[in-house]
């Protein structure tokens, strides 16, 4: 038995109630998008049933999937909060925040600690900050230290000025200081490369997330053999946590190329769960419907492999974490509903209707590879597929 489990990051598809709560209202991620760009061709996602739950898109007769929507019932709006969420942590509490940089007791320890100044520490656009401090930054060896509007502390540094390892290595003792009260969801490398004015980062992006607070799905699922493989940003997001396997693929494509290669070559029981980073962090965060509505329509291609290659026994779910609309003018997270899509175990097309948690994904896996259930939020979908 196996299943793919494949993350839409931030790919969102309306408010939820208490997105005023937020400053999200009038954010919807995909159904903006679609209006911004004047349609999207994506038939495969239509296929599972997406035109069902987003108005924006048009409805189709050949749907095949089961599709609803999901409520995040954690606080917050980041991806550690919501992949955590589907794998059975609900989190109650928000990660601290930073929109008027670092506090000087932080800033003074992470230099003591690497032995150098830090530029920057503010909030900022990532490719701006390496616009605006790329050039100092190569006279003087500082990395640039900035957050956004997440909960994020990121270090910048150019490859040939401060190697990457180097880099990791800086943002481990940020990890290391940043916890208590400055506990962020995640510290991450941004190396770049290039010369002053024509600065580019590199995929060689790393985050060092806070491990999991307690026991998640995937702690129990590999503790009772099944094979969880993490993709993409998932061994990041569960600081390898309850994974046993993990290839951290760079894009939408490498990741997508990864599932065909395990849904053509293995048999054991599995579970690949997979995040598609690309549609948030190069498309959402940048305000790019355009891009990311191109995004979604290359990753629709691909998923029609995926479908074509599913076995009987096989099960595809896909989701998302959290929304980011490009068409508001924040280019932060935004608190939205998030699709279910399903396909498999010889489903029906239905309705799953409105789901409370993103944690009904878990306890679904669970009760799929017949394990019990320990005392995980949610309610499975199983029975309603059938």
């Amino acid at each position: 038995m196996r299943v793919f489990l494949i993350v839409m990051d931030g790919v969102g598809i309306g408010e939820l109630p208490d997105a005023y709560e937020y400053g999200d209202q009038g954010s919807n991620t995909l159904g903006n998008t679609v209006r911004a760009v004047g349609g999207i061709n994506i038939p495969n996602l239509l296929s599972l049933g997406l035109g069902e739950i987003v108005e924006e898109l048009p409805r189709v007769s050949n749907v095949t999937g089961a599709y609803g929507k999901m409520v995040e019932m954690s606080v917050g709006k980041d991806t550690l909060i919501g992949h955590w969420e589907m794998m059975g942590i609900i989190t109650t509490e928000d990660f601290p925040t930073y929109p008027n940089g670092f506090p000087q007791e932080v800033i003074s320890r992470f230099e003591d600690e690497i032995g150098r100044k830090v530029l920057g520490n503010k909030p900022a656009s990532g490719t701006e900050i390496i616009k605006e401090l790329g050039e100092l930054h190569m006279k003087t060896g500082y990395p640039i230290v900035y957050t956004s509007a997440d909960s994020v502390f990121q270090i910048a540094a150019h490859e040939e000025v401060i190697p990457v390892e180097e880099l990791y290595r800086f943002c481990q003792i940020a990890r290391k200081i940043l916890t208590g009260r400055h506990r962020v969801a995640r510290v991450i490398a941004r190396p770049f490369l290039g010369e002053p004015g024509s600065f580019y980062r590199t995929e060689r992006r790393k985050d060092f997330s806070l491990p999991p607070p307690e026991k998640t799905v995937l702690d129990v699922l590999s503790s009772n053999g099944i094979v969880t493989i993490g993709l993409g940003k998932i061994e990041d997001i569960f600081s390898g946590q309850g994974l046993v396997e993990s290839s951290h693929t760079h894009n939408n494509e490498e990741t997508m190329n990864a599932i065909l290669e395990i849904e053509r070559y293995r048999d054991e029981d599995l579970l690949a769960f997979a995040n598609l980073s690309d549609f948030d962090t190069i498309y959402a965060h940048r305000n790019n419907p355009k891009g990311l509505a191109e995004a979604i329509e290359r990753f629709d291609v691909i998923l029609g492999d995926v479908i074509h290659n599913l076995r009987e026994e096989d099960l595809l779910i896909v989701c998302s974490d959290h929304g980011n609309d490009p068409t508001t003018p924040s280019t932060d997270h935004s608190r939205e509903y998030t699709p279910l899509l399903i396909k498999g175990l010889n489903n029906l097309p239905r309705f799953l209707g409105v789901r409370e948690t993103f944690a009904d994904i878990g306890v679904s896996l669970l009760e799929l590879f017949g394990i019990k259930n320990q005392n995980f939020p949610g309610r499975s979908f199983l029975n309603e597929l059938r």
